[in-house]
């Protein structure tokens, strides 16, 4: 999976003298084929059961950099343990899937709106879904970073070349936010691969993320000294992460970033921009943040907690002010990403759950508003609010999809959004209800901007824009073939989600019961130390792994 888009991106090129159906055909095709090893992943990952206990990480490639890897995937051999090691766990699983499905609306939304150098444009594209997926199947921080940051590169072209008119500008200033908030956090992961190195007494110098993640567990167990240690540098550590992390979700008040650059994006663009890149950064902090440094993660609850509940609330604000569809839509982004960290920072197995699934469920439903805006603009050729009215009467189909997603942003029992959003909202209310109750206003907030853009754009009075240089002679149909199957299978996932949960919940939650695990771990040893009264989380490390502490 990551490697057959990159090579689409190459067959791309060597079409290009084909001319541009040929392109297209090459482009979807490639997709297409992503999306069903992706449906074979789904199907061949292996859930527990009374009979079987599968490993949590399925799937695996282990190719040594210097060196060699054994039969069990363990590196043999002199110098660092650096890997192209990829796998799929219950943390993953449905992001990547998320990926491959969000390729195929991307490209079929840009069938007729990238006539200028289309060839270059699918490349673009094509590269930036192998990037998306290694980025969620690394299981080494070396590899990880590689991803992490390569995915930058295509977007950026993407919004500077075929954006709109401040294209340029969007698209340097998402590149310097995110670049310089990962920089930060790849230093941080260096640490964390020095301090195991320094810590563990064979001074194992390993890049692989399951071992840095169970050996740091251990060893913060068993030994006291490297236990005070990690409790020393895990708050810097921690702050680290959150740099390029929370800059990538985009959390407040790091988002300012993110309107710019949906607006002026491709809609192809802002459709893995808002779908998958922005999950980039919440899935960081679930993948490393939480289970390597719980301790830090309970002592950043508080601070973490508020900017989530201020970026719902404040997001949905901004939202209700625009009279942009597309802008309104990207500052729902702001507010639905805070869901998902609400829900990962309840820091249990509910708000954890919750929290993943919205990100699958913010993709599917934002990925599709996105889409369906940039049909619109393809008709009329304006994103105004105010041009728009009784669209309904003009294209039935567009707005019995633009309905279904509408409802699922904002959380109608039955479909997707629902799901994430109680489950987030329930495991804060366990943690804390304060910030559980501020968080539902969002709710709220987001029934109003989202019911109030479809009543205004979509029912009343018809009225259509007449734009200068772009005037409509004859009324353009209502969505075809081609946009249909761009939205059908979002609009599948978005009930399918909606109706049972627990066919995608069963498969996360032996990796989310792992990482829960340790979060409560470092919680008993952070209530034991303030009993105390030492000031390390770490005094009772002795007592990390008994049920006492556990119940304590």
């Amino acid at each position: 999976m990551v490697a057959i888009p990159a090579v689409g991106a190459v067959l791309v090129l060597i079409s290009a003298g084909q001319g541009i159906e040929q392109v297209r055909r090459v482009a979807l095709t490639n997709v297409l084929l992503t999306f069903v090893f992706a449906l074979v992943v789904v199907a061949e990952y292996k859930v527990p059961n009374e009979s079987e206990q599968p490993p949590l990480i399925q799937m695996r490639t282990n190719l040594a950099w210097v060196g060699h890897v054994d039969t069990q995937g363990t590196y043999v051999g002199p110098g660092p343990d650096i890997q192209f090691a990829l796998g799929v766990d219950g943390l993953s699983l449905w992001l990547i899937a998320l990926s491959a499905l969000l390729m195929i609306p991307a490209v079929l939304v840009s069938w007729e709106a990238v006539q200028d150098r289309p060839a270059s444009f699918y490349a673009l594209m094509l590269l930036l879904e192998s990037g998306l997926i290694g980025v969620f199947a690394a299981q080494d921080i070396i590899l990880f970073y590689i991803f992490f940051e390569f995915t930058l590169i295509p977007l950026f072209f993407m919004v500077g070349i075929w954006g709109g008119h401040d294209r340029r500008f969007a698209a340097r200033r998402f590149f310097i936010y995110t670049l310089a908030g990962s920089v930060l956090t790849f230093l941080g992961l260096i640490f964390i691969v020095l301090s195991y190195w320094w810590m563990s007494g064979g001074h194992e110098l390993t890049f692989s993320i399951s071992r840095l993640t169970e050996g740091i567990s251990r060893l913060t167990q068993e030994n006291r000294h490297a236990a005070e240690y990690w409790s020393d540098v895990s708050p810097w550590i921690f702050l680290s992460l959150f740099a390029g992390f929370a800059i990538k979700v985009p959390l407040f008040p790091f988002h300012t970033w993110l309107p710019l650059a949906h607006v002026e994006a491709p809609t192809a663009g802002s459709v893995l921009l808002a779908g998958v890149l922005l999950k980039i950064g919440s899935y960081g902090f679930l993948r490393f943040a939480l289970p390597l440094v719980p301790g830090a993660c309970w002592l950043m609850f508080d601070f973490v907690a508020i900017l989530a509940v201020i970026g719902i609330i404040y997001g949905a604000l901004l939202a209700l002010a625009q009279d942009d569809i597309k802008k309104l839509v990207a500052y729902s982004s702001v507010s639905h990403m805070g869901f998902c960290l609400l829900g990962l920072f309840a820091l249990n197995a509910a708000g954890i759950t919750g929290g993943l699934l919205q990100m699958v469920n913010h993709g599917l439903s934002t990925g599709a508003l996105f889409a369906m805006v940039g049909m619109l603009y393809e008709r009329y050729h304006t994103r105004d609010i105010a041009a728009y009215g009784g669209m309904a009467r003009r294209f039935p189909v567009m707005a019995f999809c633009l309905g279904v997603v509408a409802f699922s942003s904002i959380g109608l029992p039955g479909l997707n959004g629902f799901t994430g959003e109680i489950l987030s909202v329930l495991g804060m209310f366990a943690s804390n209800r304060l910030y559980a109750v501020l968080g539902l206003t969002g709710i709220i907030l987001g029934a109003w901007y989202t019911l109030w853009l479809v009543q205004r754009t979509f029912f009343g009075r018809l009225r259509e824009p007449v734009v200068e240089g772009h005037e409509v002679h004859e009324a353009p149909g209502d969505l075809n073939f081609r946009e249909i199957a761009a939205l059908a299978p979002i609009l599948v996932m978005i009930v399918w989600i909606g109706i049972y949960p627990q066919f995608f919940i069963r498969r996360m939650e032996p990796s989310i019961n792992q990482v829960v695990r340790r979060l409560d771990i470092a919680k008993a040893g952070r209530y034991t130390s303030t009993k105390n009264k030492t000031g390390r989380f770490t005094a009772g490390v002795e007592n990390y792994s008994t049920p006492a502490a556990l119940k304590e």
